[in-house]
């Protein structure tokens, strides 16, 4: 049986976190969809087309069973189910996420019980990288210096562009 994992977040913006994420996905799974959803609890950095084209300048460096898809509406159970997904693939950095995400975990099993839900814990140089820490630091003085160390070369460029363009 093929193994489909959903790895799903905001990506607002991808960070290194999420890249490597990805990578492990990619490494694990037979085939990595990697869904862009919106989040209405969060107040959007890109908008949904630059989000896409950030998660789309990082297939370069993901191997061919990665594809990158969009979820506006509905339960992301219900569509990793509708695509064949067999997994969910989350990420854990911390205590904090843990109690998130076993109720996330929970609340699936529960929707979709054939849905097997994976948690990887990053490496503690990325164990603090969040999208909401970048958000934090764009615009600030001496941003470009700390946020370049936080997300890919490609996405730094698409957030640089965006600043330069306000």
């Amino acid at each position: 049986m093929k193994k489909v994992a959903v790895y799903a977040g905001s990506f607002d913006p991808p960070t290194l976190g999420h890249l490597w994420m990805m990578q492990q996905g990619a490494a694990l799974f037979d085939e990595l969809v990697v869904v862009s959803a919106v989040n209405p609890d969060k107040k959007g950095f890109f908008s949904l087309a630059r989000r896409r084209a950030a998660l789309d300048s990082l297939l370069i460096d993901l191997p061919d069973n990665v594809r990158i898809c969009e979820l506006s509406q509905g339960f992301l159970a219900e569509y990793a189910l509708s695509i064949g997904a067999t997994h969910l693939l989350r990420g854990i950095r911390n205590a904090a996420d843990f109690d998130y995400e076993k109720t996330i975990c929970r609340v699936n099993a529960q929707m979709v019980p054939q849905l097997q839900t994976v948690f990887l814990t990053p490496p503690a140089e990325l164990e603090n990288v969040s999208s909401s820490l970048i958000r934090g630091f764009v615009g600030q003085p001496g941003w470009q210096n700390w946020v370049r160390s936080f997300v890919p070369p490609s996405v730094f460029r698409l957030i640089e562009e965006q600043e330069t363009s306000l």
